[in-house]
């Protein structure tokens, strides 16, 4: 339970929900995504934990046991190159989240303008050295969990490292009961205006519940291959739906008083967190404190995210082409330095290190999230859906009767239609065929 909420609870919780829900509207956003994860959210997640929960195995196998002779497989493979993107980019971004706490421990950002916050992390970007540095690091750590294995490694890490994100944003929550725009903040984020639900609105609740709970990379069909099947399988992952949105609207709550007290638009988008929030740190009593706590925060918030990744992957190594776990986790972590660095370097102003428009880093995350994740995501419901068999599904789903037999055809009927409906969506939004 712990690596499982450990894999939903990350970056996507931290700083992609707070930075969505200002670009649109606040409490109508989140009323959107509240709808959202339990309609497509909780039965996606469900889809995948069957696959690993009847096969006990990872991202590929169970395509294989479940639909052998067939290329359902490659949808497993979809899942492991998404996995793949996305560490390469993402530890990227945690190396940032490293610096921001260097930054915030010597109070670098004292008495910096927005713009001259901004200018030291180009140059930063620009360093080249340092990005791949701080990201190849965070690579080593996460090697290093995931070396442990499950329960000794990613289990035991994530009951240390979870209780202490809760308690860093309750901390966080506390101080802006003391800030000024404390209600303004409180009002934006739980007192809806309908008037700003538009069709993006929608798309964009539909991608924050995709991606906050790592689906259509195979991460859950893993972990759910770890689980004992006498398990009550609606409830614990009902648990973890649970935890990561509370964690989310616990943040939106520590972020956005600070936001209106210091009257910063909400509507920054991703520059909230890594460009804005410092600068309201640098002018906040006690900021420097406040901002050391965020960006632990931050830090752990993507420790928890690549750890979970990384540990599907090991896990495809392991099963697929029988390399020892010391083995997996070393090639992993020598390719995916290379992956990383490259995605550092491609940052740096002028770098030739582009394929078409796009610089490596945003090429990796399009592929991810627009297709590998989102094709894989749709693909895995309607195999669950409308591949295994009726009987099958419902014994895996109730764990041969025991529990929730009555939601079962509740289940079947969104998997079978309204899951596959809503990743349609995201997917022809990413693409651009459908516009909000």
């Amino acid at each position: 339970m712990m690596a499982i909420v450990g894999s939903a609870v990350g970056l996507g919780n931290i700083w992609r929900f707070p930075y969505l829900a200002g670009m649109n509207g606040g409490a109508a956003f989140l009323l959107l995504y509240l709808g959202l994860i339990l309609l497509v959210g909780l039965p996606m997640i469900l889809s995948e934990f069957i696959l690993g929960r009847a096969t006990h195995r990872g991202a590929v196998g169970s395509f294989k046991q479940l639909a052998p002779r067939s290329r359902w497989y490659l949808v497993g493979y979809m899942g492991v190159a998404a996995g793949f993107c996305i560490l390469g980019f993402y530890s990227v971004i945690a190396g940032w989240s490293v610096r921001f706490l260097y930054d915030a421990v010597v109070n670098a950002h004292a008495g910096l303008s927005q713009e001259e916050i901004t200018a030291g992390f180009n140059a930063f970007k620009n360093s080249g050295w340092q990005p791949i540095l701080l990201s190849t690091g965070f690579l080593g750590l996460t090697a290093l969990v995931v070396f442990k294995g499950v329960e000794k490694g990613v289990e035991r890490w994530n009951k240390i490292l979870m209780p202490l994100l809760i308690g860093i944003l309750l901390v966080l929550c506390v101080n802006s009961l003391t800030l000024e725009g404390f209600r303004e903040g409180m009002t934006f984020l739980f007192r809806p205006d309908f008037s700003k639900i538009t069709a993006n609105t929608v798309l964009d609740a539909l991608g924050q519940v995709f991606f906050t709970l790592s689906l259509g990379m195979g991460v859950m069909i893993t972990y759910s291959s770890y689980v004992v099947k006498s398990e009550n399988m609606l409830r614990s992952k009902g648990i973890v739906v649970l935890i990561d949105t509370s964690i989310a609207i616990i943040a939106g709550i520590a972020i956005f008083p600070a936001v209106f007290t210091f009257q910063i638009n909400p509507t920054e988008g991703p520059d909230l967190i890594f460009l804005t929030l410092p600068n309201i740190f640098a002018r906040m009593a006690g900021g420097q404190y406040v901002g050391i706590l965020f960006f632990l925060l931050i830090t752990i918030a993507a420790l928890t995210s690549i750890v979970s990744i990384f540990e599907m992957m090991t896990n495809y190594l392991m099963e697929e082409l029988k390399m020892t776990r010391r083995r997996a986790v070393w090639w992993l972590f020598g390719t995916l330095s290379v992956l990383s660095a490259l995605c550092a370097q491609s940052q740096v102003e002028g770098s030739g290190l582009r394929i078409g428009n796009l610089n490596v880093f945003d090429l990796l995350d399009l592929l991810s999230a627009n297709y590998l994740m989102t094709v894989g995501g749709l693909l895995i419901v309607l195999f669950v859906g409308w591949h295994i068999s009726e009987k099958r599904l419902r014994r895996v789903f109730t764990s041969n009767g025991r529990y929730n037999n009555r939601l079962f055809p509740v289940f079947r009927f969104v998997v079978r239609y309204l899951s596959p409906v809503a990743v349609a969506v995201i997917f022809l939004s990413k693409i651009g065929l459908i516009r909000g």
